[in-house]
């Protein structure tokens, strides 16, 4: 496990009583929660983490495996966009159940 360093925030009183809420109901502790809650934001915020080497050598393989695959043989198509677009409006249409 990576060295921790402490940090102290301030939340809101409403934040506090969702936080102890997720924090029991997940079995892990409030900390945990925050960590995994800045993790995620960093991400998103474009901060790379050091990536799994292993991953990448896995990943690259997959690839040129698949490369070596013969191209999917071409067919015709047999559906329309109309025939499409009606079976999507049955699953979607919450009025038609």
């Amino acid at each position: 496990m990576s060295q921790m360093v402490r940090k102290q925030i301030y939340i809101q009183k409403d934040q506090e009583a969702r936080l102890k809420r997720v924090a029991e109901a997940r079995g892990v502790s409030e900390a945990e929660i925050i960590r995994r809650a800045l993790e995620n934001e960093l991400k998103r915020a474009g901060y790379r983490l050091a990536y799994d080497s292993e991953a990448m050598k896995r990943l690259y393989q997959a690839m040129l495996d698949q490369d070596k695959k013969p191209p999917v043989p071409r067919s015709k198509r047999n559906w329309t966009r109309e025939e499409l677009y009606e079976d999507r409006m049955k699953r979607y249409d919450r009025r038609s159940s």
